[in-house]
């Protein structure tokens, strides 16, 4: 495992061709360079055919077949020996007996069926020989991710494997992105310009300040493996800066604003209130709902210590197998009789009957709907705030792993962004009802909208 651009893809080729015309070849050996897709194996076979094509004497003893849309191969004729380039989008390998395999940048390959025919193929004969050659990757799902994990669990001895030879230049978790010793460290060939060092310090100064572009530079240029397989939508480390432990009675003097995620069976409902003051910073508040039964194997599942948190008084436990709404209502009611509410804002998805009841005894509700045009103008606002040091908060453990929780996804056409689960079993109603409130927080200061100017809809019923 190698950082971006310390020149993999040629080591990669050089090893291939040590076992075509090299030392490593044996009697009608089948060598196969393979990639995730067509134009990735297509640059490794480039280089390797380069290789060759910088002897006279190397052109001579070979046959390179490269022709346009057609199967990439270097044959040795002498010996039987050859090199396939083939991709993981194609057909499995099933036919082939390999003698050596070289795996390009698996942390991007699609599936598992190439893999496993390959790996197959290399156990048919003895002294066979597979080298994965890789950058690190994201998400805990895919054939890179358990590859990863096994080879530093064998790097660390977890694992007694003397077949399984683990090479990872990686940075460590407590290891400071930005400290260059840690970039010399981790990319071998940066002090002979591989990658450039000018080109990095760029990449980093662009990250410091925006989370996406900060796990990009992690993974592809240090090497770090991310269990989320999408961008992060906001700088941790920036949030964490922004706790402040505000009183509430001071908070009773200013206007605020609800956002309510409603839950379905036996998921997590969050309440989220904004509170705006006067220099425009926006403090945020959390309470959390999750169904009292079963709530230690909840946890297990989330891997989140539910009874924890709720022992500290971080969330409640309802009685029964789902939330009640009609508690729900009644902390609403309580967050009315205290604060200045201006608005609670619900999709009415999930909500319309607590909506009915709440509107009837004339408490401010309002329809915001978590379609992808209103929520993400609502998750935009709520970036700007957290990333751009305006909101405060109190630590509120369970907020900030909802917060963390979150991986973003931005619409090429619109702009607009959405927020999703970094994991199967994650939990972000807390950040979808923060938005929310944070939102209306914006919308109450200007009174327009942020992106087009014009007054803001209200829907009441």
């Amino acid at each position: 495992m190698l950082p971006r651009g310390n020149r993999k893809t040629s080591l990669a080729a050089a090893l291939s061709l040590l076992h075509v015309i090299g030392p490593e070849k044996v009697l009608a050996g089948q060598v196969i360079f393979a990639a995730s897709d067509r134009e990735q194996a297509s640059i490794g076979f480039k280089v390797a055919a380069e290789i060759i094509r910088q002897d006279y004497r190397l052109v001579a003893a070979t046959r390179i077949h490269d022709a346009f849309n057609a199967a990439k191969q270097i044959a040795h004729p002498e010996s039987g020996a050859r090199l396939r380039a083939v991709s993981s989008d194609g057909r499995a390998q099933h036919g082939t007996t390999p003698a050596f395999v070289l795996a390009d940048e698996i942390h991007a390959w699609q599936g598992r069926d190439l893999w496993e025919a390959l790996k197959s193929g290399l156990a048919k004969t003895d002294d066979s020989l597979l080298v994965i050659a890789t950058t690190a990757g994201r998400g805990n799902e895919t054939l890179a991710s358990d590859t990863y994990a096994y080879a530093r669990r064998v790097a660390l001895g977890e694992i007694e494997n003397p077949e399984f030879l683990p090479i990872i230049f990686a940075a460590e978790p407590d290891d400071d992105w930005q400290d260059e010793a840690v970039w010399h460290r981790v990319n071998p060939g940066l002090k002979h310009g591989f990658p450039s060092l000018s080109g990095l310090r760029s990449l980093a100064k662009e990250a410091k300040d925006h989370p996406a572009e900060r796990y990009s530079f992690q993974q592809f240029n240090l090497n770090i493996w991310h269990g989320n397989s999408r961008d992060p939508l906001f700088s941790m480390a920036t949030y964490d800066e922004r706790l402040f432990p505000d009183d509430e009675t001071d908070l009773e003097a200013l206007p605020c604003w609800i956002g309510v995620d409603m839950a379905l069976s036996g998921d997590t409902a969050a309440v989220v209130a904004a509170w705006l003051h006067d220099d425009g910073q926006i403090t945020v508040k959390p309470w959390f709902f999750v169904p009292g039964d079963d709530l230690k194997e909840r946890g297990d599942r989330d891997r989140v210590p539910y009874e924890r948190w709720r022992d500290e008084g971080l969330l409640t436990a309802t009685p029964g197998p789902i939330i009640d709404p009609a508690i729900v209502k009644d902390h609403l009611r309580e967050l009315a009789a205290r604060f200045d509410v201006q608005e609670i804002a619900f999709d009415p998805h999930l909500a319309r009957q607590i909506m009915q009841h709440l509107h009837d005894e004339g408490l401010p509700v309002i329809e915001l709907r978590q379609a992808p045009l209103t929520m993400g103008v609502a998750i935009g606002d709520l970036e700007r705030t957290a990333n751009g040091r305006l909101i405060r908060h109190d630590g509120h453990a369970v907020l900030r792993h909802h917060f963390d929780s979150v991986v973003a996804s931005r619409s090429e056409t619109t702009g607009l962004t959405r927020m999703h689960k970094a994991t199967k079993t994650g939990r972000i109603d807390g950040a979808v009802a923060a938005a929310m409130a944070v939102h209306r927080a914006v919308v109450g200061e200007s009174k327009r909208s942020s992106y087009t100017g014009e007054e803001a809809e209200i829907f009441t019923f």
